[in-house]
C-alpha cells in the first residue's frame, strides 16, 4: 500500500512495474475516504454482495479457462474483486487513526498544523505492519508547495521546514514498532531519489540560495528488519559532491535491501518481455549487506 497525496511521477512511482497487476498497490489518501469507493453500496447487504461476487467470479474463471494462453491480467482482474470486498471489511478499521490513544497521537504529532499529515501516513503504516501488510510505502513532500524540490531555491530553508514535518513522526513510528515488538521484522528504508549539489544552481540565477539535483551522494538509512544500528557506511568528497570512500550503489542498495527480506537478488527473475528481469538489473552486490549486519 501507498499512502500519499499528489505525488510527482504519478502510479509509476509506486507501481507493480513489470510485475502482474496483483502486485500493484493501494493508494490511502490523506483526506476524505482513504479508498475511493471502499463504503459497500447503500442498500445492499453483505452476503448479496457475496453472492454477486460469487458469480462474477464464475464467470471470469469460466472466461480464463476457454483462453488457454495470456490470462495474466485476466487472472489479475479476477484476484482484485476478491480483494476488493475483503478490503471493505478490513481497510476503515485498520486506518482509523482516531482509535489510537491521546498518548500515541501526540507521540506522533497528529494534532501538529505542520506535520499532522505525515504523521497520520505514519501511524497508519504501523497499524498496516500490525494488520500483516508487507509493503508499505510513504510519501511526503513530493508536489506543490510541499515539496523537497523547492529546494532550488531557499536550499537551507525548504530543507528546515520539510525536516520539521518529518521528523517527530518518522521517530515515533520506529520507537513505536520497537514498543511493540515490530521493530526486529520490519525494515524501515527512509531515502529518496538524489541528493543536492553542495554549489548553487546554475540552472536558476536568480535563486542562488538554492541547489541542484545531485546523484552522485546522498543519504539513505535503514533501520530495524536485522540491521545492526549506529552504524555510517561511505562518505562524499570534502565538498559534499561525490561518494568517494566506500561508496554503496544504488543496485548494492536494493540487493541489500532483498537480502534483509531473505531474498537472493540474483535468483530473484520474473520473465518480462522475453527476458528474465532482475529488480537490480545487471548490477548490486550483497557486501553492502554484510556490513549492516556484522
Amino acid at each position: 500500500m501507498a499512502t500519499t497525496n499528489n505525488t510527482k511521477g504519478g502510479p509509476p512511482v509506486y507501481g507493480n512495474g513489470f510485475l502482474p497487476a496483483t502486485y500493484g498497490p493501494t493508494v490511502l489518501r490523506n483526506s476524505g475516504s482513504p479508498v475511493l469507493y471502499l463504503d459497500t453500496p447503500k442498500d445492499s447487504a453483505r452476503h448479496d454482495q457475496r453472492e454477486m461476487l460469487d458469480f462474477v467470479q464464475w464467470l471470469n474463471q469460466k472466461h480464463e479457462a476457454e483462453r488457454g494462453h495470456d490470462t495474466q491480467d485476466l487472472a489479475s482482474r479476477i484476484a482484485s474483486y476478491e480483494l476488493a470486498f475483503r478490503m471493505q471489511s478490513t481497510v476503515p478499521d485498520a486506518v482509523d487513526v482516531e482509535k489510537e490513544s491521546a498518548a500515541t497521537r501526540e507521540l506522533y504529532g497528529v494534532d501538529d498544523p505542520i506535520s499532522g499529515t505525515y504523521a497520520r501516513s505514519c501511524l497508519r503504516a504501523r497499524r498496516l505492519v500490525e494488520r500483516g501488510v508487507r509493503f508499505v510505502q510513504i510519501f511526503t513532500g513530493s508536489a506543490g508547495s510541499d515539496d523537497w524540490d523547492n529546494a532550488h531555491a531557499d536550499n537551507d530553508g525548504v530543507h528546515a521546514s520539510m525536516a520539521r514535518r518529518i521528523d517527530k513522526p518518522t521517530a515515533a513510528l520506529l520507537q513505536d514498532l520497537k514498543a511493540r515488538g515490530l521493530l526486529d521484522s520490519t525494515l524501515v528504508v527512509w531515502g529518496g531519489e538524489f541528493g543536492r549539489t553542495p554549489i548553487a544552481d546554475g540552472r536558476y540565477p536568480d535563486k542562488r540560495a538554492g541547489r541542484d539535483h545531485n546523484p552522485y551522494g546522498f543519504t539513505t538509512w535503514l533501520a530495524g528488519g536485522g540491521v545492526k544500528g549506529g552504524k555510517i557506511i561511505g562518505s562524499t568528497d570534502e565538498f559534499g559532491f561525490r561518494a568517494v570512500q566506500n561508496r554503496v550503489h544504488i543496485n548494492d542498495l536494493h540487493a541489500t535491501i532483498l537480502k534483509l527480506l531473505g531474498l537472493d537478488h540474483e535468483k530473484l527473475t520474473f520473465l518480462f518481455e522475453g527476458r528474465n528481469m532482475r529488480l537490480t538489473d545487471v548490477g548490486g552486490e550483497n557486501d553492502f549487506a554484510k556490513q549492516l549486519l556484522g
